[in-house]
């Protein structure tokens, strides 16, 4: 009975472009990232945040990717995020195109942003709303 009320209210969902507002409210828990703390005075960078959504919303999430997956292409610089590629893939091609701009001497300058905690700091009800606007499904 309850995979029938969830369809029926994520047709809904779609159906009205708009998502519930707590669909999109999370709570962050606070994780020890070390194991052995004693004797040790823990500052905030010990800790790691964990987002803990709510489990309707996750449904939803992977309901939308697995129906219309092939709406999200993304950009083959893109390492993030996608099955079987890393951060070890990205510094590969990083290396890659520094070693053939050095071999034809040219200057290489390199700006680095660190966008590591960006993703637990999206708000995804809006994300839901932008793609709606868009007309994504």
């Amino acid at each position: 009975m309850l995979p029938c009320i969830l369809a029926k209210l994520f047709n809904l969902i779609i159906q009205f472009s708009c998502v519930p507002t707590n669909f999109g409210n999370s709570y962050t828990v606070p994780v020890l990232k070390v194991s052995n703390v004693y004797g040790k005075s823990l500052t905030v960078e010990d800790f790691r945040g964990v987002s803990i959504s709510p489990v309707i919303s996750k449904v939803l999430e992977h309901c939308i990717l697995d129906r219309y997956e092939f709406l999200f292409e993304t950009c083959d610089n893109q390492f993030g995020f996608k099955t079987r590629l890393g951060c070890r893939d990205a510094v590969y091609t990083f290396r890659c195109v520094v070693d053939y701009y050095v071999s034809c001497e040219s200057t290489v300058n390199v700006g680095a942003l660190d966008l590591s905690k960006a993703f637990d700091k999206m708000n995804h009800h809006g994300l839901f709303i932008k793609l709606m606007e868009r007309r994504h499904p």
